[in-house]
This record gives C-alpha cells, sequence and structure tokens, in this order.
C-alpha cells in the first residue's frame, strides 16, 4: 500500500473523530481475523494449522497499549492513517531489534497495521490478487491469512523472496500441500506474464525452462501419482525393513486427513490448540474430551502427544513472560510447565483420563527436554499419574550428547528436526538472511541425530523424527539409514516418502546416510 503523508491533520478533522475511525477499524480488523481463523478450523489440515496463529495474530488489532500509542500520535496532529503507520511501526521496529521469534512478529504486525489503514481508507486490504486461470504467486512474503486462505485451483505454486523453510508460510504452504520455494533468488526480478518452473524438492526456481525442463518436471509429476497408488501400505525398504511412517496433527478433526493419507498413527499431536486464545489454561475435562476424540480415532495405532509448547512462537499470556530479550532461548516447553506445576499436571491428569477411555497406543513426550535430569524428572512425573510410555522430545544440541544417558531413563526419544538444526546452527529458523543453514542435510545436524539414534538402537529405546525434515523423501532415506525407528510429518508428505523408501534398501539407505554425513546432499551457505 501507498504509505500514509506524514502532513498535519486538517484542521477540520478533530483528535477524537479521529480516534474513534481508528478504533472502529481495529475492531473491524479483529473481527474479520477472528472470522478468518474460525473459518480456517473448517478447511484443510493445512488451513486448519493458521487457525491459532490468526487468532494470534487478530490479538494485535486489540491491543489497548497499542491503541493508546496511536492515540497519543493523533494527539499530536496526525492524521489516524499516519498515526495507525507509526503507531505499529514503533512496536514492529522492538520487535526487530530483539530478534528470532519476536522478529518475524514483525511481520505479521506489518500486515494488520496494514489492514487497520486499508480499512481506514475503505479500500481492499493488501492481499493476493484474483485470477481467471491458475497461477504461480510470487511475493516479497506472505502473511498467515494470506496462505491459509489460497485456492487451491488456482494457486500451483508460491515463491517468496523472503522467510526460511521453516517459516509461517512455508509450513502452512507444505502442509495444505501447496509447492513452494521461498528466499528464492531472484524472486523480485520475476514479472507477470513469465514461465516458470517452481522445483520445491530441490527449493529452487527455473525460468524461461526448456522442452527438456518442462519434460523432466512433467516425469517428476507423474511419479508423484504413482506415489499415491501406494497409499495403504505399511512404510518399509525395499528389502522390508519397517519403517512406519505416521502423521503431524494439530488437533481432532485432522485425524481424517491421516486416515486418507494412509498414516500409521500419529507422530505429533500439537496440544497448543487447546490453549492458545484463551485467558487462562483449559479444563481437566476440557482436554480429557478433547485427547480421547483423537485416540478414539486410532484403535490399537501408536499416537504420540506432546505436551504443551509454550514459548518463542507461541506465547501464552498466562505462562509466558512478555519482556524475554530472547524467548527462542528462554523459557518454552518443559522449561516452562515446570514453572507453572499445576498446568504440567492438568494435562498429565487428562492426557491419563483419556487414555483409559480409548484403546490406542498412547505415548506422552515433553518438548525442549535438554539432558537425562529433565527427561527423567518428566518420565517419572508422567508415569506417577499412570502413563505407560513416557518420553522427551530432541531439539537442543545437549540431548544429542547426552543421548546414552537419556535412553536409560526415556521410554523413546522423538526428534524435532526444525528446532534441532536451528540451534545446532545457530541461525534463526524464522529469518531469510540465514535459511541456507536451516536444513537438516547439513552434516552437524545429521551427526547429532545419528548420535540420538545409535543410543536409542543400542539400549533399546525407540527413536521417532516429527520434523519437517520426515517429509523430504530423499532425507527420509537417510534417516532410515541413520537407525531412525519411525517417521511422522503432515499427511500430504506421505505418499511420497512411502515411495521412496519401498525403492530402497536397507543397505543403500545406511550407503546415503554416510554419504550424507560426509556433505552429501548439502549446499554450503554462501
Amino acid at each position: 500500500m501507498v504509505e500514509p503523508e506524514d502532513t498535519p491533520r486538517d484542521s477540520g478533522l478533530d483528535a477524537d473523530t479521529e480516534k474513534r475511525r481508528v478504533a472502529s477499524a481495529m475492531a473491524r480488523v479483529n473481527a474479520d481475523l477472528n472470522h478468518r481463523a474460525e473459518k480456517a478450523k473448517h478447511g484443510d489440515e493445512g488451513a486448519r494449522q493458521a487457525a491459532p496463529i490468526l487468532e494470534a495474530i487478530a490479538m494485535f488489532a486489540a491491543d489497548p497499549s497499542l491503541a493508546a500509542s496511536i492515540d497519543a500520535l493523533i494527539d499530536a496532529g496526525k492524521t489516524a492513517e499516519r498515526a495507525v503507520l507509526e503507531g505499529f511501526g514503533q512496536v514492529e521496529d522492538m520487535f526487530r531489534a530483539i530478534g528470532g521469534y519476536q522478529a518475524e512478529r514483525a511481520a505479521d504486525l506489518h500486515d494488520v497495521g496494514q489492514r487497520v489503514i486499508a480499512d481506514l481508507r475503505g479500500v481492499p486490504a493488501p492481499g493476493v490478487p484474483e485470477s481467471d486461470v491458475p497461477f504461480v504467486l510470487v511475493a516479497e512474503d506472505l502473511s498467515p491469512a494470506d496462505t491459509s486462505s489460497l485456492d487451491l485451483t488456482k494457486t500451483l505454486a508460491i515463491v517468496t523472496s523472503q522467510g526460511g523453510p521453516t517459516s509461517h508460510t512455508a509450513i502452512l504452504a507444505r502442509a495444505r500441500g501447496i509447492v513452494a520455494v521461498v528466499s528464492a533468488a531472484g524472486a523480485e526480478k520475476l514479472k507477470d506474464g513469465d514461465q516458470v518452473i517452481v522445483d520445491a524438492a530441490h527449493g529452487r526456481v527455473v525460468t524461461e525452462p526448456t522442452a527438456a525442463d518442462i519434460a523432466a518436471a512433467e516425469t517428476a509429476k507423474a511419479q508423484a501419482a504413482k506415489a499415491r497408488e501406494l497409499r495403504g501400505r505399511a512404510g518399509a525398504t525395499k528389502d522390508g525393513h519397517p519403517v512406519p511412517l505416521l502423521a503431524n496433527v494439530g488437533k481432532p478433526a485432522d485425524a481424517k486427513e491421516a486416515h486418507e493419507y494412509g498414516a500409521e498413527g500419529v507422530g505429533l499431536f500439537r496440544t497448543e490448540f487447546l490453549f492458545i486464545g484463551n485467558a487462562e489454561p483449559p479444563s481437566v475435562e476440557e482436554q480429557t474430551k478433547a485427547y480421547a476424540e483423537l485416540l478414539a480415532q486410532f484403535p490399537g495405532r501408536k499416537v504420540v502427544i506432546r505436551m504443551l509448547d509454550a514459548g518463542a512462537d507461541k506465547p501464552l499470556p498466562f505462562l509466558t513472560p512478555e519482556d524475554e530479550s530472547n524467548p527462542a532461548l528462554g523459557l518454552r516447553g518443559l522449561r516452562t510447565l515446570r514453572v507453572h506445576r499445576q498446568v504440567l499436571e492438568d494435562q498429565l491428569k487428562a492426557l491419563a483420563a483419556a487414555d483409559a477411555q480409548t484403546d490406542a497406543d498412547l505415548w506422552v513426550m515433553a518438548p525442549m527436554v535438554a539432558d537425562q535430569w529433565e527427561a527423567d524428572y518428566f518420565v517419572k512425573l508422567g508415569k506417577s499419574f499412570g502413563l505407560r510410555k513416557v518420553g522427551a522430545m530432541a531439539e537442543v544440541p545437549s540431548i544429542a550428547l547426552m543421548a546414552d544417558k537419556v535412553a536409560e531413563v526415556a521410554d523413546f526419544v522423538s526428534i524435532g528436526t526444525n528446532d534441532l538444526t536451528q540451534y545446532t546452527m545457530a541461525a534463526d529458523r524464522t529469518l531469510g538472511s540465514v535459511a541456507s543453514y536451516q536444513t537438516a542435510w547439513h552434516p552437524a545436524a545429521l551427526c547429532a541425530i545419528k548420535l540420538i539414534c545409535d543410543a536409542g538402537n543400542a539400549k533399546g529405546m525407540p527413536v521417532g523424527v516429527c520434523g519437517e525434515a520426515a517429509a523430504d523423501p530423499d532425507l527420509a532415506v537417510v534417516l532410515a539409514g541413520l537407525g531412525v525407528n519411525s517417521l511422522s510429518m503432515t499427511p500430504i508428505a506421505l505418499d511420497d516418502v512411502r515411495a521412496a523408501l519401498a525403492e530402497t534398501t536397507l543397505a543403500e539407505a545406511r550407503k546415503r546416510a554416510e554419504a550424507a554425513l560426509d556433505g552429501a546432499g548439502y549446499t554450503p551457505a554462501g
């Protein structure tokens, strides 16, 4: 949008009238984003993942301190539109200065501010242009509101010049089955009418493709179609080594899509949906009902439920500090739960009650476990509530270094590759400027995974991967070769991973893993 000019307000516009205009616009934007969130809850799995993000973003338009800052700017003689731009801009600058996850929230905040200005001007909010024909969408970046509402019959692919592989845009695009390349070099040079091939598997955009390029792309699409024919088979290598393929889900309703794509169970059930957007934690009864609803849909099958992962990019007003300078390295995951013991125990109580009502094979894990002492603490606490399988998520490099000790106390470990890579490489997963570091193909990330697998396989502790890396067919084969026992991913990725494993023997997978540990498959940054 064209930036509002910084000119003195017309003498005929009094401050109180401008303040009321802003308050009304903020309320309408808040209502619109919440409406989009509610609509997303009834969409596909990817759209449903956007719902809690949209609800959190909507809160910006209802923030009283932000409204007060805008009012002060109006009192100083600014127009309503300019006051909104500067008021939101002040908070955006503060978030960017903090860096990390807060820097990503600055982009979300900017989107809300633009929507308020558009409302004040009486024009449509900035967003995806309409088209009568299918298209590749090119943008600097996309807001969660845009990504969650894309028309899948028209959007062939997404190309952005900003964002990382685990940004909101990338994650929501993958969950919705949209081909996407983020932080694409030269994206800003693409123009309407160009023909391109968007190759998400290799993270590249081919401009002015030749006939051979187009033929190769068509072959790749045909292979993807063939992979769907294996749906329903258990995950295994060509020579029959089992590698169960599970689904990552965000709420009980997502189970339908997991079944549709042939998931053998659930490898990651995120419980945040029960907490985000609320002023206080849900009751034990509310939680029990939700967990039982999910478990009932997987009788006899493995369901891994992650305890509340609050903090960093998932702040909760009743749990997480507002003034952490670096929340990615602060109170999040198990650290937050230990501070709020009642929330922790209520969740364990609800999980045990839901388990008693259903026949699924329930496994429960805590996020952000750093070492064997934290693992031992959580495992003993979980079992004191009657839970049978209690384990830890491996997202912090320290747990890889202490994996042999963790294997002595935990029933299982599930590796979250997004965070494990972020912390191993010291590269914020939300920043496009260091996106090249945020890949589990880096030998350092693979070495950390191997340490955990070696310890687990030596001591009979199952090791799974539930991060985005499991959704990469080539990397999934490498992970199996490293000794990972199960893979969990967004349901839409199951077909390609199942097909890749079925074409590879375990010996071949191990050979590929050895090569990957030496750097094969990784392109050095810069």
